[in-house]
């Protein structure tokens, strides 16, 4: 995979908007103004949550992902070796679990 490949994926998703809110070349991707997907200028992956830290830690531990710095410990990097299927199921889990928590009137504005 690679950064536009990851982009790719969730520029597909309803209501999926991206931004550079600290500067430098970061992809933050957001549904209903939530981050659910990150690439920093730099980083060698994408960062997305998971549903709990324990899942993030078994990730971890089977070499799916690694550690996502700066981020809560239930968010993992997937770098960029990471296989398509799974990035694309480790994506939009993601997304799943950011827009699930908002409010039903706007995700009713998201489509999809």
């Amino acid at each position: 995979m690679t950064r536009d490949d990851m982009n790719a994926i969730c520029a597909a998703l309803p209501g999926a908007e991206v931004s550079d809110p600290w500067g430098g070349g970061h992809e933050a991707w957001k549904v209903g103004g939530k981050m659910f997907a990150c690439i920093g200028s730099v980083t060698p992956g994408m960062a997305v949550k998971t549903d709990s830290v324990e899942t993030a830690e078994m990730l971890i531990h089977t070499g799916i992902g690694q550690k996502a710095a700066y981020f809560h410990r239930s968010w993992i990097l997937l770098p960029w070796e990471t296989a398509p299927d799974e990035a694309r199921h480790r994506i939009e889990t993601s997304y799943r679990l950011i827009r699930d928590k908002l409010p039903k009137k706007v995700q009713a504005t998201l489509g999809g």
